[in-house]
């Protein structure tokens, strides 16, 4: 095989995952292989049990409205991550929800962030924000090179929506890569906020 053509390959190959990543859905299902140690419930939440997590990937840079952030300061409480985009229908029907629990739980232990990702300025993920209440911090990710972070086999984010439990020690505790509402998000959230 040519160089050239080694080159054709590879660029397609990239372009199929990015075009994985900015899928925008409503479910899908974990990659990597091998044994994870962690379990996917009927509710469609992944799940890793305290001893089986892997710890989150370096989470930091700016804000949709230019704010340094960086998701390890908030060791020591529980991170909620939502991945989202304003032109995703599945993110726009979960949104009014994370804005709910996110209020509820203020000064509880818990921090939502948001990564707003394959929108090519600040400008609609601001409106989005405003439009559905969101009063928590997104970080601006257009070219989705957070999501990279995650290492295969891992708890990822790999659609849009995609929601992740991070534990008070840093790890990622739960997965969902589907939209969700406040009942399920709570599923996700209480179990390791409970954790001692």
């Amino acid at each position: 095989m040519s160089t050239r053509s080694r080159a054709v390959l590879l660029s397609a190959m990239a372009a199929v995952t990015a075009l994985t990543l900015s899928a925008c859905g409503n479910g899908g299902t974990s990659g990597g292989g091998g044994n994870t140690n962690f379990v996917t419930g009927n509710n469609g939440i992944d799940t890793a049990g305290k001893g089986e997590r892997a710890p989150a990937p370096d989470l930091a840079g700016r804000t949709i409205d230019g704010k340094s952030l960086d998701i390890a300061d908030y060791k020591g409480k529980v991170v909620v991550v939502n991945v989202w985009g304003s032109w995703c229908g599945p993110c726009r029907e979960e949104a009014q929800y994370f804005a709910k629990v996110s209020k509820a739980y203020e000064g509880k232990g818990v921090q939502f962030v948001g990564i707003n990702t394959r929108d090519t300025s600040t400008t609609p993920a601001l409106a989005f924000e405003q439009e559905h209440g969101i009063g928590y911090p997104s970080l601006y990710d257009p070219t989705g090179k957070l999501m990279l972070r995650f290492k295969k086999g891992t708890l990822n984010p790999q659609l849009i929506p995609s929601t992740l439990v991070i534990d008070k020690d840093g790890k990622v505790a739960a997965r969902a890569l589907e939209a969700l509402d406040d009942t399920a998000l709570l599923k996700m959230l209480k179990p390791v906020l409970a954790e001692k």
